[in-house]
């Protein structure tokens, strides 16, 4: 698992839960000092844009079908596509995004290495998983950043093309339903390290007073998680 402590806090910030696709809903938390500062929170953005791209771009290098490769494609084109609108707008706002982002790739590769599954399938799985649980997260806490996380949250609500995702995973349930149980388990073990990434973000550690102002957030979080995998007749 990976462990961050934010360094630099701007105080007064809110952190908003909104109905959105699979969220539900709306929910207000007053996160206060919780949240980091815009480029912390832009860079980690961008950076975990580029890892699913770069996940996805992986698999469709080893499926050998043409029809699963085009559809990951369009999946990974999705992921590449928010993750060059975000660093559009870090350019606009001054910043180097290579500058910004590199604080975070040692621990966001360790997360991605943390939920690469050893088969095919169980990445597959990670990405639908851990890009779904955090874009929801990143869409509630961009609300904390006026014009700037209002632009973010519009990128973060485009297509995100994963359906094809879902698609291969349920036919490799019908084709063998040993995957069941075995996705299944693999599915809540990434809750773990998604949900520390989600925390981690706000601040390094939270105290008894911090958990309960999270805890309707998570909540939904894990909500929309649950019926993500319900979906695929996964138990979540």
């Amino acid at each position: 698992m990976v462990r961050w402590f934010w360094q630099r806090r701007t105080p007064g910030r809110v952190l908003h839960l909104r109905s959105r696709g699979e969220v539900g809903d709306a929910t207000r938390v007053d996160f206060a000092e919780l949240a980091p500062d815009v480029s912390t929170f832009l860079g980690q953005a961008a950076y975990l844009q580029l890892g699913y791209f770069e996940t996805l771009s992986e698999l469709i290098a080893s499926t050998p079908e043409l029809a699963k490769k085009e559809a990951l494609s369009r999946a990974a084109g999705a992921a590449l596509t928010k993750h060059q609108d975000i660093v559009a707008l870090i350019r606009e706002r001054g910043d180097d995004p290579t500058a910004v982002m590199l604080p975070f790739r040692e621990e966001l590769d360790a997360f991605r290495r943390a939920t690469h599954g050893v088969r095919p399938q169980e990445t597959l799985l990670s990405v639908h998983i851990t890009a779904g649980m955090l874009d929801d997260f990143y869409y509630a806490l961009a609300t904390s950043y006026g014009d700037t996380g209002r632009r973010v949250a519009r990128i973060l609500q485009g297509d995100d093309d994963r359906e094809a995702i879902v698609d291969i995973l349920t036919d490799a349930i019908a084709a063998d339903e040993q995957w069941r149980s075995l996705l299944a388990l693999w599915g809540r073990r990434l809750v773990g390290d998604t949900l520390l990434i989600a925390r981690s973000a706000l601040q390094g550690s939270l105290g008894e007073a911090e958990e309960k102002r999270v805890e309707p957030v998570f909540t939904e979080l894990m909500g929309a998680h649950a019926r993500r995998m319900d979906a695929m007749g996964l138990a979540a």
